[in-house]
C-alpha cells in the first residue's frame, strides 16, 4: 500500500494548490446525484449522501450548490441522469487499476477510457479482473503539524471508535477502518478536536506491484489523465514507486 498511499497524499497536497474548482465541483455533483437518487435527498437518513456532502464541504463547495444538485436528483429541478459503473484494467508493468465511473453516455466513456489505457501502456480489462485485489476501507489522514493530541491519545481515540490501524507516513498519520465504521471513526476524531487533512472511503490494494524507470513514469501519467477525465470519479491502483519519482510528477 505504501506507494499508492504516498501518491494519494501527494495528490491531496497538489489539489490544494492547483485544483480546478469547477471540475472538482462537477465530479462531486455527480456523486451527490447518484447518492440522492439511490437513498433519497435527506442526509440524516441517507448515510452515503451524508458522507458525500461532507466531502463536498471539505472541498469548499457552497451549500447552495449542494442543495441544487440534491433537488435535481430528487426531481425538484430538471437534471441529468448518470449511470454508475466500475472499469478495471492493467497499467504499465501489470499494475492493477480500478475506476469508479459516473457517466451519461456509456459508449463515449468506454471509448475514451480504452484509448487512455492504450496510450499510456496499459489495457482495459474485463469486469472482475482486478477488483479482488482491493478491499473497501475508510482512510483518514492527519497532518502531523495539525495534531493537537499525542500520537498515543489519537490512536486510543481511533481504536475505541472502531479503527483497525493507525500508521505513520512522512508528515502524516493514517487511520484505517472498515468502510462501515468510517463515519463513526471520523466523527470521533473530529469531536476530539483533530481535523483531518483528507478523509474518504477508498479501495486499498492487498498487495503491490513494484514499478521502476519508464514504467513508473508512464503509470503516473496514466493516473493523471484518468483522474482528469470528467467521467472518472476515483482511480485506484496497487503500484509501488520510489518517492523520488512520485515527488517529481
Amino acid at each position: 500500500m505504501s506507494g499508492h498511499s504516498k501518491w494519494a497524499n501527494i495528490k491531496h497536497r497538489k489539489g490544494k494548490q492547483d485544483a480546478q474548482r469547477a471540475k472538482i465541483f462537477t465530479k462531486l455533483g455527480k456523486e451527490i446525484i447518484v447518492a440522492a437518487k439511490a437513498g433519497g435527498g435527506n442526509p440524516d437518513t441517507n448515510a452515503r449522501l451524508k458522507v458525500v456532502i461532507q466531502k463536498a464541504r471539505a472541498a469548499n463547495m457552497p451549500m447552495d450548490n449542494i442543495t441544487r444538485v440534491i433537488q435535481k436528483a430528487t426531481g425538484e429541478l430538471a437534471g441529468v441522469n448518470y449511470e454508475e459503473m466500475t472499469y478495471e484494467g492493467y497499467g504499465p508493468g501489470g499494475a492493477a487499476v480500478m475506476l469508479d465511473i459516473m457517466t451519461d453516455n456509456r459508449n463515449r466513456t468506454a471509448g475514451d477510457i480504452r484509448h487512455l489505457f492504450s496510450k499510456y501502456g496499459g489495457n482495459l480489462g474485463e469486469s472482475g479482473c482486478v477488483n479482488w485485489m482491493f478491499k473497501k476501507k475508510g482512510v483518514i489522514t492527519i497532518n502531523k503539524e495539525d495534531l493537537t493530541k499525542t500520537y498515543d491519545d489519537l490512536m486510543e481515540i481511533a481504536l475505541e471508535a472502531g479503527a483497525e490501524d493507525m500508521s505513520e507516513e512522512d508528515d502524516s498519520f493514517i487511520i484505517t477502518c472498515s468502510w462501515e465504521d468510517f463515519e463513526g471513526v471520523e466523527q470521533s476524531v473530529r469531536e476530539a478536536g483533530v481535523i483531518p487533512s483528507a478523509s474518504e472511503v477508498t479501495m486499498i490494494p492487498e498487495n503491490t506491484v513494484r514499478l521502476e524507470g519508464e514504467e513508473a513514469v508512464k503509470m503516473l501519467k496514466l493516473m493523471d489523465v484518468l483522474e482528469e477525465h470528467d467521467d472518472v470519479q476515483d482511480v485506484y491502483s496497487n503500484f509501488d514507486i520510489d518517492d523520488e519519482i512520485l515527488n517529481n510528477q
